[in-house]
């Protein structure tokens, strides 16, 4: 079959790659905008959901919700997974944005839990449930998206700003925070402030998914679909199902790599950018107001770092870059959080959030890519989505209640070995990548080969380098 993808060393074809790289990006922000406000602004609704208690309590039942929306992931994962892989990343990401707005619409209209007792904290469940879901299945349909539609030989530069617009949807939902705290009392954020940013996402969302309903689709997914509908059209038997399990569990290395990958990285990553705004507050001391802004400071700067450690890794590899990631983590998290749990000093909290971050760069800037690399087209939202929600369902999504409940018994130190072993286990998996400068899975030859019906073969070669 011939490749119809346009020259993607042409000016027309590289204007045609970054026009689908923002499309996908600008909602992914949005959507991990949604995300984000409900951990950024957990310090101020805690009370409105739960009953009166000590804050800390409060903040674990808050955390333990977050968990909740993890707990979904997967089956977010393999449901908008198994749908982009047969029906089109362009829809799939458009369901997964309008699921996203119904969630933040629903925290946003739920009355308190003294005008309407435990409806309301069931009301908040039901939301993170479907922003789980919808999460879950975006970062399968992004990664897959931006993966494919990016140019071959940049692959790890377009990718990395998945990550970009993640961390620019946190950004967004922190400027947010730092705005409201400067025109609001702490009363009056903890009365109705906290609801604002919710009522901004939920429009954001719902703008992002008429706008996508504009997106190309891949070249990749449309070449593999025009195949099947061949296919059919010949009388030919097809060959198996796109996005089905049954097809996927047929890549168990490539499935155990992706869990092995993202257990440290997706722990580190919550760690940093979500966990240690409450770290700050409630070990250091810090007060909220100064945390924000270094948080906003940090994040920004590690946003940057994106599309450099990316562009990094396709001239160099993958593999030494998430090396990188799994020695930096495994070393030094210990230290960071030690020392910073033992600083008011704002400067001092920013540096060591700062080193952490950049660790953390190493894995978040290749998260997309390096998955994507692992599967072929016709199982790759699924082979990246699926294992990749379980492990944070099972693991990040986990992590912060984790460290409330340690901090509450009194063995907070317990949290830095836990993120410690967890990295350790992603820099076991970064030895067993391969030591080339990406995998072979988006070209179109090896696509082609596999449809010659040398599939096998490929595979057997490709396991033997993972």
């Amino acid at each position: 079959m011939r490749h119809t993808t346009s020259n993607p060393t042409s000016s027309t074809g590289e204007r045609r790659v970054v026009a689908n790289v923002v499309r996908g990006c600008i909602g992914n922000l949005v959507e991990w905008y949604d995300w984000f406000v409900y951990a950024a602004f957990s310090v101020f609704f805690a009370a409105s959901f739960f009953p009166q208690s000590s804050t800390t309590a409060q903040l674990l039942s808050t955390a333990l919700v977050f968990a909740v929306g993890f707990l979904m992931r997967p089956i977010g994962g393999y449901i908008l997974g198994r749908y982009a892989d047969r029906y089109g990343r362009k829809n799939a990401l458009t369901l997964s944005v309008l699921m996203m707005a119904a969630g933040s619409l629903i925290i946003a209209a739920t009355p308190s839990f003294e005008a309407i007792g435990m409806l309301a904290p069931a009301l908040l469940v039901m939301a993170r449930l479907i922003q789980g879901l919808s999460v879950g299945g975006e970062f399968a349909s992004s990664a897959t998206y931006l993966s494919e539609v990016a140019t071959p030989g940049r692959r790890g530069f377009y990718s990395s700003f998945q990550y970009v617009s993640i961390i620019l949807g946190q950004l967004a939902a922190l400027g947010v925070q730092i705005i409201l705290l400067q025109l609001l009392t702490i009363d009056q954020m903890e009365a109705w402030g906290w609801r604002i940013p919710f009522v901004i996402g939920a429009i954001a969302a719902v703008t992002v998914m008429l706008f996508r309903r504009g997106m190309d689709e891949s070249d990749q997914y449309k070449e593999e679909a025009a195949r099947i509908a061949a296919e059919k059209a010949s009388g030919t038997k097809p060959s198996a199902k796109r996005g089905t399990l049954r097809l996927l569990l047929q890549y168990p290395k490539q499935l155990a790599m992706v869990f092995g990958l993202a257990i440290g990285g997706t722990v580190a990553f919550y760690t940093y950018t979500t966990y240690l705004q409450k770290y700050m507050i409630n070990t250091s001391g810090i007060a909220p107001e100064t945390v924000a802004w270094i948080n906003f400071a940090a994040l920004f700067i590690y946003m940057l770092l994106q599309p450099v450690a990316g562009l990094i890794s396709d001239r160099i590899g993958r593999r030494k870059v998430m090396l990188f990631f799994g020695v930096g983590s495994t070393v030094l998290t210990v230290p960071i959080l030690t020392v910073l749990g033992n600083t008011t000093n704002a400067f001092v909290a920013f540096g060591l959030m700062m080193t952490g971050l950049v660790i953390v760069t190493a894995y978040s800037a290749l998260s997309a890519i390096v998955k994507a690399e692992l599967f072929p087209t016709k199982v790759r939202a699924l082979g990246v989505g699926l294992p990749h929600a379980i492990t944070a369902a099972l693991f990040s999504g986990t992590a912060e209640p984790l460290a409330l409940a340690l901090k509450q018994a009194g063995h907070e130190s317990a949290f830095f070995y836990y993120v410690v072993g967890c990295s350790a286990l992603t820099l076991v998996a970064a030895l067993f990548m391969s030591k080339g400068k990406g995998g072979t899975t988006l070209d179109p030859a090896t696509e082609n080969q596999a449809r010659d019906g040398r599939e096998e073969d490929r595979d057997n070669r490709e396991l033997e380098r993972v």
